[in-house]
């Protein structure tokens, strides 16, 4: 845990329950907006839904279908904010949608769409979308299944490769405004005093010390866990009706595109993404009504089939079976909780600040809010908040404002100087930090410089250093071993998740961070354990039991 408890005298402005992409922004803008603020999270940021995503930040398009141009709006001028404001993370990311005779969409209206996009996009897009015949389809990407093939258009959309670090610069922002944040440490409860809340009950995850953070306000941002923290403290309707998205991760296959290929699937008519994504491909994703344990969530077998199936369909020399699968990841989607829908794609990607109020004073809950809109709910929920607490409304910055690993008057110009002379780091290591920490690579470098052990790789596969696993526990909040190589580092999310390399980046804690060989042994094996809900195929785990989902439409 980063911080002590607040005292017992002490009360603060903001405690927020949930250290997501929501509730990371949200503490970002309202310190910024001068409110003194803590945020609690029972794991690691961005552990839970962020981690789980499609890696997308996309315009909207797929709400243009519902009309939903409020949200598109939404969505483009986001995207567009996030190309200034972190252009370290988020990139131009052109995907191909084929037309196809049995698709539901007929492909001119799929071209209508787009062009309506398109004007709504102007000059905050990348490239405007270009119809392409089926020929023209069929020479550019030959391993495309011609099958009914009616011709298709090339889209503009953006990717954040590292949706994780997104959140490691949140937190990075939040903190140097001023804002506090306590990783592994659970809200047992809320404190609930006539009818107001005043703040939040806690345990310390590894001391088990328990302690009181009360504050003015309590806002719920814990994702598709706002229940769970409701739970036996108030009573409310249920909020979340979170739907489950897997994907699976492969290396490069036969006819393997080299652009992102978004289609309909002919199971169910539900879109599928093959992302190519670090020299590795992404399949993806299920939306599936789920109502098990979303502590318990991995992709079921009956998903992992589906995704593989569709993809040989759409590029039949894939053959691609569940053996190629190197891992996939699963998560819950905190969207509204809506009756009576028969496609899960029609329930709401858009946000809602709920204000508890007068029966439960003091508690504000986030339902709902996406990736890419992250910017734009915490804007919200500080505006709800300022006016809860009778704070005039003070201007937003985070517009404008650009994360951690952006911060200089000249992103490119620092790029080229960096990739020209970052010695001893080879040109690939230099690309790799450049894309995972902007402008805050020359801190590993600095680090690298200064301790020659510090330059070794610990990871052969993306070229990792030890500077980095240092830098993740005493510079970027990171915890356990998990935390570093899975949310920091983002090593663990390499072919094998480092299931080779743990221990070698365990033994850099032991010289550098004053671990004792007790504790490396521990962290490798509670990092293994964390790996078994990716199923990965470095483990060789027995298949997991599938999970109770069922399709709704």
């Amino acid at each position: 845990m980063s911080y002590p408890h607040t005292g017992p005298g002490d009360v603060i402005d903001l405690v927020i329950v949930g250290a997501g992409i929501n509730g990371l922004a949200i503490a970002r803008d309202a310190a910024d907006r001068g409110l003194s603020v803590v945020v609690v999270d029972r794991g690691d940021i961005g552990a839970g839904t962020t981690s789980t995503s499609s890696r997308l930040i996309h315009g909207g398009l797929k709400y243009l279908e519902r009309y939903d141009f409020t949200l598109v709006n939404e969505s483009i001028r986001e995207r567009h904010l996030l190309f200034r404001t972190a252009p370290h993370l988020v990139h131009d990311y052109p995907m191909l949608i084929p037309s196809y005779a049995s698709d539901s969409r007929p492909g001119p209206l799929v071209r209508l769409g787009l062009a309506a996009f398109d004007v709504l996009a102007a000059r905050r897009g990348r490239g405007v979308s270009r119809g392409l015949s089926a020929r023209r389809i069929g020479q550019r990407w030959p391993q495309l299944s011609r099958d009914g093939l009616r011709g298709g258009v090339l889209f503009h959309d953006a990717q954040v490769p590292w949706a994780e670090r997104l959140c490691v610069e949140l937190l990075l922002d939040a903190e140097r405004l001023g804002a506090r944040v306590l990783t592994h440490t659970t809200v047992t409860g809320l404190i609930v005093e006539n009818g107001r809340v005043l703040g939040v009950r806690t345990t310390d995850n590894q001391s088990g010390r328990q302690g009181r953070i009360r504050a003015r306000l309590t806002v719920n941002a814990a994702g598709p866990w706002i229940d769970h923290v409701l739970r036996g403290q108030i009573e409310c309707r249920r909020l979340n009706g979170g739907t489950k998205g897997s994907h699976v991760m492969l290396d490069p296959f036969p006819g393997a595109p080299d652009t992102c290929i978004f289609f309909e699937a002919a199971a169910d008519r539900r879109p599928i993404f093959i992302f190519p994504w670090q020299g590795r491909y992404i399949l993806g994703s299920t939306d599936l009504t789920y109502d098990g344990d979303i502590d318990e969530v991995v992709a079921s077998d009956a998903e992992i089939e589906y995704l593989l199936n569709e993809t040989n369909r759409i590029i039949p020399q894939a053959r691609l079976t569940p053996a190629d699968v190197l891992y996939s990841v699963a998560g819950i989607r905190p969207l509204p909780y809506t009756t009576g829908v028969s496609d899960n794609a029609k329930i709401s990607r858009g946000h809602t600040v709920l204000d508890h109020a007068p029966a439960y004073a003091g508690l504000l809950s986030i339902i709902g809010g996406k990736l890419t809109t992250h910017r734009a709910l915490a804007e919200d929920a500080t505006d709800a908040a300022l006016k809860v607490l009778g704070r005039p409304r003070r201007r937003c910055n985070t517009r404008t404002r650009p994360l951690p690993g952006a911060d200089t008057a000249d992103w490119r110009a620092f790029r080229a100087e960096f990739q020209h002379s970052a010695a001893p780091f080879t040109a690939d290591q230099r690309t790799r930090l450049l894309d995972l920490y902007g402008v805050r690579a020359r801190r590993v470098l600095e680090l690298a410089t200064t301790d020659q052990s510090l330059a070794e790789v610990v990871d052969e596969q993306s070229g990792a250093v030890a500077a980095e696993i240092v830098m993740a526990f005493r510079e970027e909040r990171a915890v356990t071993l998990a935390d570093a190589l899975l949310r920091r580092t983002l090593i663990g999310l390499g072919p094998d998740m480092a299931v080779s390399t743990a221990v070698t980046c365990a033994d850099v804690a032991v010289r550098h961070l004053g671990w004792d060989a007790a504790r490396a042994r521990t962290e490798v094996a509670a990092y293994h354990a964390e790996l078994r809900r990716f199923r990965p195929r470095a483990l060789q785990l027995s298949p997991a039991t599938p999970n109770s989902d069922r399709r709704t439409s």
